[in-house]
């Protein structure tokens, strides 16, 4: 216990928040952004799904990290652009239409791994390229925070930047005016000449750029491989952060950093050797836990009002 103890009070357990919790960052705010517009994206955990094995069998077809990145965000546009397509435009519901893409992430990818490395498990057999790690000149010299600031991979830096960015779309751009005008009153919107179709198309795109990076991360940063269902429910855990964070940027981002908390202990009570199907559970335990905290809450607000 006293070794659990002093390896979660290490500066290697935070530098492992931030690295756990880069997918989950990018996933949330694809959330915020698609919920905003009024076309919550269920679809979360299968466009980054799509993208990780986009990204690693790219990297290895061309030996290019950059042509790996590249082809993972626009394989996540793709797929988002499909759900937009026909939820949009055809009226599909779009929750069962996230449902379909998640389902075909999952088998999909399987059919593709076999077809690349014969292997239903793993792509280790494919030497595919993992993006850079970034040492912050100065910062990393510094005890202790050099040991948590510095050293990521380019990803999880990129993914503080998406917090910033989302923040600064929906609150001071004419972009993000009209995405929350048309998720709030559709026909106000219409209206006044927004093109309501138009905003909540770009708003899903946006969606999947987000994670076509988390996706990236997942094969090309937190590992160098893609494996079956990687992303572990990632894309659901951050739907959840988006909820707790109640559809705001940073409100979802200080919710990611508690489930990158949960994930984090996760790992470090595996490394000390505690049962793996118990520890594997502790950041759906913690999803769960937050969101009936958060529920318990807005219903008590609730009722006050």
């Amino acid at each position: 216990m006293k070794e659990f103890i002093n390896l979660i009070f290490s500066t290697d357990f935070v530098y492992s928040i931030f690295r756990v919790m880069t997918p989950l960052l990018f996933a949330s705010m694809g959330a915020v952004i698609s919920d905003i517009a009024g076309t919550p994206n269920i679809a979360l955990e299968g466009l980054m799904l799509m993208a990780a094995f986009s990204g690693m069998y790219f990297s290895y077809l061309t030996q290019s990290a950059l042509i790996g990145l590249v082809m993972a965000l626009l394989t996540a546009v793709l797929f988002a652009g499909v759900l937009a397509f026909f939820t949009l435009y055809y009226k599909t519901n779009i929750i069962l239409g996230g449902i379909a893409l998640n389902s075909l992430a999952s088998g999909g990818t399987v059919f593709l791994l076999y077809l690349a490395a014969k292997d239903k498990g793993t792509s280790v057999s494919l030497a595919s390229k993992t993006l850079p790690n970034i040492h912050i000149p100065i910062i990393e010299n510094i005890p202790v925070l050099g040991g948590i600031v510095s050293g990521h991979n380019i990803l999880t830096y990129v993914s503080v930047l998406a917090v910033a960015f989302t923040y600064y779309l929906l609150k001071s751009t004419d972009l993000g005016f009209h995405i929350r005008a048309v998720g709030e009153k559709k026909a106000a919107a219409e209206s006044v000449g927004i093109s309501t179709t138009k905003i909540q198309a770009v708003a899903l795109l946006l969606s999947g750029v987000m994670c076509g990076f988390g996706g990236a991360f997942m094969s090309m940063g937190y590992v160098s491989w893609f494996s079956r269902d990687m992303l572990s429910s990632r894309g659901w855990i951050a739907l959840a952060a988006e909820a707790m964070g109640r559809q705001t940027a940073l409100g979802s981002a200080a919710a990611s950093f508690l489930f990158g908390v949960a994930d984090a202990v996760s790992n470090a009570a595996a490394a000390q050797g505690l049962p793996s199907d118990l520890v594997k559970t502790i950041p759906y335990v913690a999803t769960l836990a937050g969101l009936t905290i958060f529920s318990v809450r807005l219903y008590r607000k609730q009722k006050e009002v």
